[in-house]
């Protein structure tokens, strides 16, 4: 897989999972969904591993970078399915818009990476102003949908750490066996907070979105997303990566109000404009000079 097809995947998959999400917890409950769309996309992965002949390694290294990965997969996706039923999905990626800042400044510590330069301090404060934007809207920050702000932003910190850790392992793993891998180390993690917060089979309702959200998740945003984003993330620095954050919240909000009829206020449009302006900012600011870029 090339790695522009690689990100192309990832960016279509990206501004489609948060919807995906939604839908996918309406009938079936939101940690359940994650479990079953994690399994499947395991089982699915484990075969294509079997039947191309890949190596799977299970070595101290290996289990380390599945680790790193399931704090993103499990970590950040379990705290995002929970989110879904306090805020629109479109939220979620805008929220996610975060995760460059984020990764770049985890990378100076674990990546010891250089301090950042003036123009992406000043693009994380414009940035953060656009979130505080969104969030000063009374529609979108209230006592219902407080809990899954929180709940998205513990999913922005895990999704950006996990990512530069498995940077800093550094391991020549194919992405798609390191992705198995990493799935598999999940399971068990859904399992035992399905069983703290539900514990209830599931049952289906194939008239709802719930059944074919789940299998497109699995197949996509699971298996070829994960594998597309490990695969991407082997080759690019991590905020590079992240960069596919700059174009996916606005595809993602235009999905949710089209087809989930979603209200989007024009606070969270003005303020997504904000984030994609610092964002901007953070990766092309080198090259504006410091006169321009002040005045």
């Amino acid at each position: 897989m090339s790695v522009p097809s690689a990100y192309l995947a990832v960016l279509v998959i990206w501004a489609t999972t948060p919807l995906g999400v939604a839908w996918s917890s309406e009938t079936v409950n939101p940690v359940m969904a994650a479990w079953l769309r994690m399994g499947i996309a395991a089982v699915l992965g484990w075969l294509l591993v079997r039947g191309l002949r890949l190596d799977m390694p299970w070595h101290r290294g290996a289990l380390k970078s599945y680790a790193c990965a399931t704090l993103g997969i499990f970590g950040a996706m379990s705290a995002t399915y929970l989110a879904v039923r306090f805020v629109p999905s479109g939220l979620i990626s805008v929220t996610f818009g975060l995760s460059p800042v984020l990764s770049a400044l985890l990378a100076q510590v674990l990546l010891r990476e250089a301090p950042l330069a003036p123009h992406r301090w000043l693009a994380c404060i414009l940035a953060l102003s656009g979130l505080a934007w969104i969030f000063m809207d009374d529609t979108t920050l209230s006592r219902d949908t407080w809990p899954g702000i929180a709940l998205l932003l513990l999913a922005v910190l895990l999704f950006s750490l996990s990512a530069v850790m498995v940077k800093r392992e550094a391991l020549a793993i194919h992405p798609l066996p390191h992705t198995v891998g990493a799935l598999l180390l999940s399971l068990p993690c859904y399992g035992l907070l399905w069983l703290l917060l539900d514990g209830t089979a599931p049952t289906f309702d194939f008239s709802s979105h719930s059944p074919w959200a789940i299998l497109y998740l699995a197949v996509f945003g699971s298996l070829i997303g994960f594998v597309s984003y490990f695969h991407i993330l082997s080759k690019l620095a991590p905020s590079t990566v992240a960069l596919v954050t700059l174009v996916t919240p606005v595809f993602a909000l235009l999905l949710g109000s089209l087809l989930n009829k979603e209200q989007v206020s024009p606070s969270v449009w003005s303020g997504t404009a904000v984030i994609m302006g610092g964002l901007a900012i953070f990766f092309w600011g080198h090259r504006i000079k410091p006169a321009r870029l002040l005045f």
